[in-house]
């Protein structure tokens, strides 16, 4: 009965409050569920003037991204009969900028070489993290080169790359409701006369990185700054992230889910519906090199979803050199939390860590990798630390398709020790594999 006065008691406020004459103001983007669909949301969007704008892709059909003129706080719109939850759609980046070293000499390795029949450059191959976390070493050893789709989740990537052809499904672009995921879509023709081209050229970074193109092309956010481009700021964030997984696990085909944008920024609902896209479209892997400073009941609900459909995930620990929680990495029962470590296995300066954040570690300092425009980068960041996990996990999923995310932490978990800011280690792919064989 207590219970029932309680929501007859705010029906009421927010019947009266809705009699209050509104005042212009911004609408703000809200991420609804109801129960009943979108034939229980219409009649609660017209009463209090809200906008429906679609459906985030739940199995369900009852989670909603809306737009609304907001005039209370949110727990008084759940007294609507009907209306189950309520969050704001906010905003994650991509990569936040982080401290860099000097270029490794991999970079300059031009020299092309085979890669399960496609040409990449030795460099690429032979980096100090491949040879730290053992790749070669775990590929011959279980015969094992990664199964997918690995689904990666970012600013899209360069489908054109001719390392990636082979290994690429279409994808979806979230921020503009189309097929395809190509991040070179979000360059004018005078930017892309700016990054394609045969001199030294200067793009927007939030690391620092060197591309190889006929001559070489520093990649660097200060210069951008200059050009007054910020809103490039982390264009190749997601050929680079794709660009490790397919080293870590280059039989692995790449599912390319754009949720943001080429400035690093992307809502929480756009990342929910390329979850559930994910699941959707048989995803065995989720990368996830992005981070939310909220937790979100709905982001949590969606990877619990993943993870009951066997999806194994990895998340970005983030780059602020703290000991502090953001999402999802630390979603720790459903997400792979990873940190970066240097090529001395020391905690990376800019990486952040603690028990209750990070499951595992891997190399984020210099990593050389893919960039656009079929070029190479070497670049820093836990964004380029978990998608060495990911395509661990691809591995995993080679030997035995039925691995489920408990599974895959508990073998990645078989790393090299460090501390307990750490979690369980370094990654160690060797082990891991071992201990997924053996049934550890």
């Amino acid at each position: 009965m207590k219970a029932l006065a309680k929501r007859f008691s705010a029906l009421a406020v927010l019947f009266s409050l809705l009699l209050v004459p509104a005042t212009a103001q911004a609408a703000t983007r809200l991420i609804v569920q109801v129960q009943g669909g979108l034939s229980v949301l219409q009649p609660i969007c017209r009463l209090l003037g809200w906008t429906v704008q679609y459906n985030l892709g739940d199995p369900s059909g009852d989670l909603f991204l809306v737009t609304a003129p907001l005039s209370l706080p949110l727990n008084l719109y759940l007294a609507l009969p009907g209306l189950l939850s309520v969050e704001i759609d906010q905003t994650g980046r991509a990569m936040d900028a982080v401290s860099q070293g000097s270029v490794p000499s991999a970079l300059y390795d031009s020299t092309p070489v085979n890669y399960y029949g496609t040409t990449v450059r030795h460099g690429y191959l032979t980096q100090p993290a491949a040879q730290i976390v053992g790749i070669a070493n775990a590929q011959n050893a279980f015969h094992v080169s990664g199964y997918g789709p690995v689904a990666i989740i970012d600013t899209g990537v360069d489908t054109t790359h001719p390392v990636l052809q082979n290994v690429l499904l279409p994808g979806y672009d979230f921020t503009r409701n189309q097929n395809g995921a190509d991040e070179k879509a979000d360059l004018t023709q005078s930017t892309t006369a700016v990054v394609d081209q045969s001199t030294t050229a200067v793009v927007d970074q939030s690391t620092t990185a060197v591309v190889d193109q006929s001559t070489t092309a520093v990649v660097d956010s200060t210069a951008a700054k200059a050009l007054n481009e910020p809103q490039y700021a982390d264009f190749g964030h997601g050929t680079m992230v794709a660009g490790v997984v397919h080293l870590v696990a280059p039989g692995a085909m790449i599912l390319p889910l754009k949720a943001f944008h080429a400035d690093g920024t992307g809502y929480l609902s756009d990342v929910i519906r390329a979850v559930y896209y994910a699941v959707g479209h048989h995803a065995k892997v989720l990368n996830m090199s992005f981070s939310f400073t909220s937790s979100s009941p709905q982001l949590n609900t969606a990877l619990a979803y993943a993870n009951l459909n066997g999806v194994i995930s990895a998340a970005a620990a983030g780059n602020s050199g703290r000991e502090t929680l953001v999402y999802p990495a630390a979603y720790q029962s459903l997400v792979m939390g990873v940190a970066s470590t240097s090529n001395n296995d020391t905690l990376s300066t800019f990486s952040n860590y603690g028990p209750k954040l990070v499951w595992v570690a891997a190399p984020g300092e210099g990593v050389v990798t893919l960039y656009p425009f079929g070029t190479y980068a070497a670049t820093w960041g836990t964004s380029f630390s978990t998608p060495f996990v990911s395509g661990a996990a691809a591995l995993l999923v080679d030997m035995n398709p039925w691995c489920m995310e408990s599974q895959a932490a508990q073998s990645v978990g078989y790393a090299k020790y460090i501390n307990s800011n750490l979690g369980k280690g370094r990654l160690d792919l060797n082990q891991a594999l071992q201990a997924w064989q053996q049934g550890r």
